[in-house]
């Protein structure tokens, strides 16, 4: 028996411990049934196990758990793969948090091992939250194949990954510039990097220096408050600009403490003014290097002056030029290498920096230059702008709108910094990747995305793969001694420090004593052991004359977190062995994923598949959009628009919010998360409650061989037809990943279909004394509301699975779970009669309410219907739902006429004219001036917004979200005004 009300807090629980205790979603459950069940497999993309449950986790997983439980109910064997990443940055940084909070030791005084021993406790204890948290969303994963990024298996498949690319070639470790933390000291990805819009406030100009003099207290105020936002102009001198037209080359900067560290002006080869002074030098203040001017297109000559100053160092653009000129900038500077300017602090390296040597500036400007040393980046800004400003070498500072780059972990600005990494060569890789695509091996829904996947990979860049980070797949290579000392051995001989890749400590050992004993020296009988740091290891050569012992030690990085889920959709099928899920499951049959790790994580899966299982990962890449606000607005922190799923859940329960995401989930477009679309649906899964405790208080019970098909009455053939229909609607939906339509479709037929008329047209019938109508509608209705719940699984999984065991309490015993049931098949033939009479009376019925409606009519007042114009089946269709015609559309009367009378307000119904008599009930001339104002309010809104739109600085600057609300409210004012013109049409026949 029912509950009187739906109660999802109880509801939600309780089912899926009945799934828990069934073990519904364990991959291979199917072929108990059906031994020839064809797989369905999915890879969850594994949650950051520091994370907790939010709108895009909400989404991407509602998405993911309608397929794998349409494809379930349809008999498929599915496999949803879940797991965790272990999340580098952010598990690291949370432990290090917790100790300082706790005022335990450092992460460097504790040491690594006893750091990663913390990590792991913290693993164990807190790392499920978001496993629990998708389990309450309804995420029917195998969750008995629960994966982690570093648990044994998969750490084993990430260590032959690597080791194999090594050996083939493809990773190799370079010094090239990196996106740089400075306050967690390593690398990051561009995924980890947020730009934040910065505009200055302090403008000066030597232009109006005398007016204005510089004013260096208030311009380090405002740099001490925020230093980025300011575009700075510096005046270079020409070397030997004595017969030159000009004296100074301009250069122009957001960064000036990274002057220290040019090695070259740009100008643009075309730009006629530069010409002449290409191949000159200039003098680079403050510090007297002499610089070339050399010509490049990485110069725009429409902006600045045409020069760009080229700091390889510190920009990715400008190391690109180094490397173009990398001959003609050494004869000029006399350096082969770009100068770093900062130490891993972000902090200035003058004293001891090789290319800032004390004989190039004079003595004052030396003593200047040691005064930064060691001085935060933005303290030397301070500091470089002023000394200049002094030296009058400043044009002019211009507040200048800019993206700065932070760390979304750390808030702190990166820097583009030059270090040794380790990386991969993504070109070589990305090649396979590119012609799956191509070839069709792999589609991407929508197919635009295409487009994007092919551009990056096109312009693929060396993918950086090291972390400077403990919490992590630590890079499987050692390091061996620089030089052996022997007396035999000349110690110049031995300059090249040793690398050994290896799967184990015991394969590295046994690479390094062939290293050391072979050769040219013969077999010296060095033993090696494993040093615990890198000074162990430099120890151990001062007394291996007399130990005849070295050690090595291992590369204190670890790997990109990219790099090890990269393998996520063969690593956790067993990989590198050869399983039988490997064989099965794989490739996996579509991933569900958000577009902005499409470079990041599609494609590095793609290349890593092909690479080493020579098979596509996935046959398709599903691509959903991004969860805004319900104005369109993006949801963060700083804004307060962010909503929480759990805090959801809990207010509306969690099918509620599955139905919301599945229904506004449209190819290519955002999702706008509305309380009130939530709170609606939640309303929806409260009418299916009620409709099914109607049906249960009238009787309708399943029956022992019943036969849709075969029902006799008009309502139940309609009934069966739609539920027919609305089957391929869905079926089809989702199939092609149209989760929006799917879930329009089976909300129609729902609350429009079932609920709001077939359970009204039922009624009477329940009510009548036709025994075999009734037992025929009950059965019926018992069956459609069976379908329902088998349509309406996939996206409001609690309540339909509640509902289908309480009713599977009377009638014959069910064979399974609901989430185990079999999927409808849906009739190809239609019965176009039932459908034709049954929504003539719907739609006259509904034209009817409309127009009652828009004309005012009080709900109370019962009017006269008039059919002019009407075929004899019309007219018998009118007697035969004449009492119900009435009831449901307030008519006091139902006539027939050759033409419409005087005072009636009119509309169409397929060949005949309906009338109701409206003169005498409402005032129609009010009515007519009031839907002419209303009319008018609709049209001054269009107007507004279309001139808006008109406004050319409007559409340049307004937010996407401000532009979308506004189309969206001038399409909602030009469909409300084209209704009421048609009412105003309406009562023009009206005296």
């Amino acid at each position: 028996m029912l509950e009187k009300t739906y109660d999802h807090a109880a509801i939600e629980p309780r089912m899926s411990k009945a799934w828990e205790d069934a073990e519904a979603f364990r991959a291979g459950k199917a072929l108990e049934v059906n031994p020839k069940a064809e797989p369905y497999s999915i890879v969850i993309p594994p949650p950051n196990v520091t994370g907790s449950l939010h709108m895009g986790h909400a989404l991407n997983n509602t998405l993911q758990d309608v397929l794998a439980r349409f494809y379930r109910m349809r008999g498929r064997d599915v496999l949803w793969q879940p797991g965790t990443d272990h999340a580098g940055i952010a598990t690291q940084s949370l432990v290090e948090r917790q100790l300082a909070e706790k005022q335990e030791p450092s992460r460097r005084d504790l040491g690594r091992e006893e750091f990663l021993r913390r990590v792991w406790a913290w693993k164990e204890h807190s790392g499920g939250t978001i496993v629990n948290q998708l389990k309450r969303l309804g995420a029917s994963c195998d969750w008995s194949r629960e994966r982690f990024t570093m648990d044994e298996g998969l750490s084993r498949a990430v260590v032959k990954v690597f080791v194999d690319l090594y050996n083939d070639g493809l990773i190799y470790k370079d010094k090239r510039l990196v996106n740089w933390d400075p306050k967690l000291q390593t690398a990051i990805s561009d995924l980890e990097v947020l730009s934040v819009e910065k505009k200055g406030n302090f403008s000066w100009s030597e232009k109006t220096a005398e007016e204005k003099p510089f004013d260096a207290v208030a311009f380090g105020k405002i740099i001490d408050r925020d230093p980025n936002g300011h575009l700075y102009y510096f005046k270079y001198p020409i070397k030997d600009a004595e017969n030159l037209d000009r004296k100074f080359v301009v250069v122009a900067t957001t960064r000036p403490e990274t002057m220290l560290g040019d090695m070259a002006v740009a100008v643009n080869p075309e730009d006629e003014r530069w010409k002449p002074y290409i191949g000159k030098t200039v003098v680079l203040p403050l510090v007297g290097r002499e610089i070339p001017i050399l010509a490049d297109e990485h110069a725009d000559p429409e902006q600045g002056s045409g020069a760009v100053k080229i700091t390889p160092a510190h920009d990715t653009d400008d190391f690109e030029v180094w490397k173009r000129h990398r001959a003609e900038i050494k004869a000029a500077t006399g350096m082969d290498e770009p100068i770093n300017l900062f130490d891993a602090e972000a902090k200035l390296k003058i004293a001891g920096n090789p290319g800032l040597k004390r004989d190039k500036p004079t003595p004052l400007e030396w003593n200047f230059l040691l005064g930064l040393n060691a001085l935060d980046r933005f303290e030397a800004r301070k500091s470089v702008v002023v000394r200049l400003a002094q030296m009058e070498l400043v044009e002019k500072i211009e507040p200048h709108l800019m993206k700065v780059p932070y760390g979304d972990r750390s808030n702190v600005v990166i820097e583009p910094y030059l270090t040794d990494q380790w990386y991969v060569d993504a070109k070589t890789l990305a090649q396979p990747a590119l012609a799956a695509v191509r070839e069709g091996k792999t589609r991407f829904v929508p197919e635009n995305w295409r487009t994007v996947y092919f551009q990056w990979l096109e312009n693929i860049q060396p993918w950086c793969i090291s972390r400077q980070l403990w919490w992590g797949h630590q890079i499987p290579a050692w390091y061996g001694p620089a030089m052996l000392p022997h007396p035999a051995v000349d110690p110049g001989k031995f300059t090249q420090s040793f690398l050994f890749v290896a799967h184990n400590e015991e394969e590295a050992i046994q690479q390094a004593e062939e290293i050391y004993n072979s050769g040219p020296l013969g077999d010296l009988g060095i033993k090696i052991s494993i040093a615990g740091d890198r000074q162990e290891m430099e120890d151990s050569i001062k007394n291996a004359n007399q130990t005849r012992m070295l050690k090595i030690v291992r590369d204190e990085d670890v790997l990109d977190t990219w790099f090890s889920s990269g393998l996520w959709p063969f690593s956790t099928l067993g990989w590198p062995d050869e399983t039988p899920e490997l064989a099965r499951y794989y490739p996996t049959s579509v991933l569900v994923t958000g577009f902005d790790i499409i470079f990041f994580w599609v494609a590095r899966m793609m290349m890593l598949g092909l690479h080493f299982k020579k098979e596509v990962p996935f046959r398709d890449v599903y691509i959903h959009a991004l969860v805004r606000d319900e104005k369109g607005a993006k949801m963060s922190k700083s804004k307060g628009n962010v909503v929480d799923p759990l805090s959801v859940m809990d207010n509306y329960g969690a099918d509620a919010l599955r139905f919301t995401m599945a229904a506004m989930a449209a190819q290519g477009r955002d999702v706008k998360l509305s309380m009130q679309r939530i709170e609606g649906y939640r309303n929806f899964a409260t009418k299916l409650w009620n409709a099914a405790r109607f049906c249960e208080m009238n009787g309708c019970v399943r029956k022992e061989g019943f036969d849709p098909a075969a029902v006799k009455l008009t309502l139940n053939r309609w009934i069966y037809a739609e539920s027919q229909a609305t089957a391929a609607a869905v079926t089809e939906a989702i199939e092609a990943y149209r989760f929006n339509d799917a879930a329009g479709a089976v909300y129609r037929f729902v609350w429009n279909r079932f609920c709001d008329w077939y359970l009204e047209f039922a009624k009477p019938v329940f009510m009548g004394d036709d025994e075999a109508a009734k037992a025929e509608t009950q059965a019926m209705a018992a069956w459609a509301l069976d379908e329902i719940l088998k349509l309406l699984h996939p996206f409001m999984p609690f309540v339909t699975e509640e509902l289908w065991t309480v009713t599977g309490e009377e009638g014959p015993a069910r064979e399974s779970l609901l989430a185990l049931a079999s999927w409808p098949l849906p009739a190809r033939d239609t019965d176009a009669a039932a459908l034709a009479e049954i929504d003539w009376v719907i739609d006259l019925i509904s034209e009817i309410r409309s127009l009652r409606s828009e004309m005012n009519v009080p709900p109370a007042t019962l009017l006269p219907l008039t059919l002019s114009g009407a075929t004899e089946d019309t007219k018998a269709r009118a007697a035969r739902y004449e009492a119900f015609l009435k009831r449901m559309a307030r008519l006091s009367d139902i006539g027939f006429a050759d033409v419409p009378p005087q005072g009636s307000a009119q509309f169409v119904l397929g060949e005949a004219t309906m009338a109701l008599a409206l003169a005498g009930v409402i005032d129609i001339a009010a009515e007519r001036e009031r839907l002419k104002k209303e009319i008018g309010k609709h049209e001054s809104e269009i107007t507004k917004i279309d001139a808006r739109f008109a406004n050319e600085q409007f559409v340049a600057k307004a937010a996407e979200e401000v532009l979308e609300d506004n189309r969206e409210r001038r399409a909602e004012a030009e469909a409300a005004a084209e209704r009421l013109k048609a009412a105003l049409q309406r009562l023009a026949n009206v005296a």
